[in-house]
């Protein structure tokens, strides 16, 4: 299966060879998701072998065991000057408890497309947080026989990207509390002398603080040099503990840490202060991962970052900190997109894992740049963004493009005749009943995707995602209805039950819209106001009537714009469930007020986010989690993953 050690960099081999399923392969009825992974790991292909095959050199493969491996940014500098392929948002309607399968049809497409279509391809998916997989969704490897795997690695650990960026963000935390403590315990030429004397008793300033005296105007290297007035300018951040923002992280849900105290032992000499953790894909850092386009920028969006203000209103930065540098050690190889495989063998990129709701919810600029150039001309990029298209797709649109720089070529917006029962009322315990009225009704829901994503002038294909309780008079209509509503095709797939081959006319139809182009502009302009930003997001896409603001958020925008923040992005923080900010609203609602309880301001991502409702950073366990099932066998596999 290895193809010969290229000796140049080269882009995807059109002839690679695949893991196709044949008809002995698919069973009925379709096992477990981890028994279909576990079965098909006997036929995985090393990721070396896949590596070599998509043209990627063994210097810039970073192996993590077999089967998973890290590719080094040297990739995307030898590959700069390809063309690049085709650019594929995959997306879906408002999600419901019943599932509709986004990142399963996002895997089956990318089968489809390489292991049947022959064509070039890679998909570029989020890494999960281990909240959902112990919590209530499960894992995000896809599902039935359309998966990334090894399965168990994709939803737990992978390449441990999450524990950099959990270690990294507490490593600031910790400094931010211990800057306050010291400034407060010791007269101010003694914490200038400890600030900057070294461990070898040498004065010298460190790098960060550098450039906090460049900042400050004070034009001098030498410790020796500055004034008793310069010291204390330098020496004290003067934090006002109650405008510190940034929190702790943990990748697990835990609804008892999202509001703490910390500082309680008799050391802290009763410096508490009200605190809490957010999971770890909430953090800033988990989004500038995501945004970032090289290590460069990843290296001052983490510097940027606001983590307080002082007394006198001047914000604080993790570089003002003086731990910004040792960040980013801490997170050298998150930087690198980590190379996986489907079950039929075609390559994946594990990269970032920003939620939708509270984030922008895609995967990594770099893993979609350098896919796209080893894609080549006319092979195809997919990439998966966060729920519904008002959350994960408008962000992917609005943030993650005007990061990039990358206009797409096409969406996908994944809908089941189950969800759309569901949109219209229908109870989950009765949305597999047929019933065709229903499905119209619900139908306006994604309706509004259709015509959302029109408004951004890219092509959108509805996937309907087959479920053996579909009858041909609900697949028709939504085909019908779909096609008025100006998509570019609705097409039936069964890729979770057929794997690659149950999406081949999905992925034609990708393919036509991709190679019919975009005429793709952004919502909104870059210098428009925060409020007209928020008003054209609710309107235009939400269908909204109005939008209103708290006093407070009405001075903390006005404070955003004259700090220079009104150039920003806006990435909403809401519901998924819902166009609106209300859960219960579904179907395609209209008439109703966003009210903006909060906006806070990502200095390092770069965007500004309004608090619609009440979200919640760090989600809670149920009463039936799914660790109950999860276990280990005396063999060693993993047990019970979803």
């Amino acid at each position: 299966m290895a193809a010969e050690r290229p000796t140049k960099m080269a882009r995807m081999d059109a002839g690679m060879k695949y893991n196709v399923f044949t008809a002995d392969d698919l069973l009925t009825p379709v096992p477990s998701d981890i028994d279909i992974a576990q079965t098909r790991a006997k036929k995985m292909l090393p990721i070396s072998d896949v590596a070599r095959t998509i043209g990627i050199e063994d210097d810039d493969v970073n192996f993590y065991g077999k089967y998973k491996a890290k590719i080094a940014l040297s990739a995307a500098d030898k590959l700069a000057s390809q063309p690049s392929g085709k650019y594929v948002v995959v997306c879906g309607i408002n999600p419901t408890p019943l599932g509709e399968g986004k990142s399963t049809t996002t895997i089956g497409l990318t089968q489809a497309l390489g292991a049947h279509l022959s064509r070039k391809v890679f998909a570029c998916v989020r890494q999960p947080s281990q909240g959902p997989t112990f919590g209530i969704k499960g894992g995000a490897a896809g599902g039935g026989y359309s998966q990334a795997i090894p399965m168990e690695d994709f939803n737990l650990h992978c390449t441990g990207d999450i524990h950099a960026i959990t270690a990294a963000n507490n490593l600031l935390a910790a400094a931010i509390d211990t800057r306050v403590f010291h400034e407060k315990t010791q007269p101010s030429d003694a914490l200038y002398r400890r600030l900057v004397t070294k461990s070898n008793g040498k004065k010298e300033f460190a790098p960060p603080m550098l450039r906090r005296l460049e900042k400050l105007g004070i034009n001098k290297t030498d410790p020796n040099d500055l004034t008793p007035e310069e010291q204390v300018k330098f020496a004290r951040l003067d934090i006002d503990p109650a405008t510190i923002s940034w929190r702790r992280v943990l990748d697990c849900n835990d609804r008892f840490l999202r509001q703490i105290t910390v500082g309680q032992g008799p050391a802290e000499k009763g410096m508490t202060r009200e605190t809490g953790y957010d999971i770890s894909v909430a953090s800033e850092v988990m989004a500038i991962l995501a945004l970032a386009n090289d290590v460069n920028d990843y290296r001052q969006r983490i510097r940027d970052i606001v983590v307080a203000h002082s007394t006198t209103g001047a914000p604080v930065t993790a570089d003002d900190i003086g731990c910004a540098g040792a960040m980013l050690a801490l997170l050298k190889d998150s930087i690198e997109p980590t190379l996986m495989q489907t079950l039929e063998g075609t390559p994946v990129f594990v990269h970032a894992g920003p939620f939708g709701n509270i984030a922008h919810g895609n995967s990594s600029v770099i893993a979609d740049r350098i896919a796209l150039k080893l894609v080549g001309k006319d092979g195809l990029v997919l990439t998966e963004a966060g729920f519904g298209a008002d959350m994960g797709g408008e962000k992917f649109m609005n943030i993650k493009c005007r990061a990039s720089g990358l206009k797409p070529d096409a969406a996908v917006i994944v809908a089941t005749c189950r969800a759309l029962k569901f949109h219209a009322g229908v109870p989950v315990s009765k949305a597999s009943i047929p019933a065709v009225e229903a499905v119209r009704t619900g139908f306006a829901n994604l309706e509004r995707h259709i015509q959302n994503f029109a408004k951004f002038g890219v092509p959108a294909v509805v996937v309907l995602n087959q479920f053996t309780c579909d009858t041909e008079d609900e697949i028709n209509l939504v085909k019908k209805l779909s096609k008025e509503a100006g998509a570019f095709d609705c097409v039936v797939s069964n890729h979770w039950a057929k794997g690659g081959s149950g999406a081949v006319e999905a992925a034609e139809a990708v393919i036509r819209a991709a190679e019919k182009g975009s005429d793709f502009k952004f919502l909104y302009e870059d210098g428009a106001s925060v409020k007209e930003k928020i008003e054209t997001i609710c309107k235009e896409l939400y269908g909204a009537s109005g939008v209103s603001y708290t006093p407070e958020v009405d001075q903390k925008i006005a404070g955003f714009e004259k700090a220079g923040y009104g150039s920003f992005p806006i990435c909403m923080a809401k519901t998924q469930y819902s166009f609106s900010h209300d859960p219960e609203l579904k179907g395609a609602p209209t008439g109703f007020t966003v009210p903006i309880k909060d906006i806070r301001v990502n200095c390092g991502a770069r965007f500004v986010f309004p608090m619609l409702g009440d979200i919640s950073t760090m989600p809670g366990l149920p009463t039936r989690p799914s660790y109950y099932d999860i276990d280990l066998a005396e063999d060693g596999r993993v047990l019970g993953l979803s």
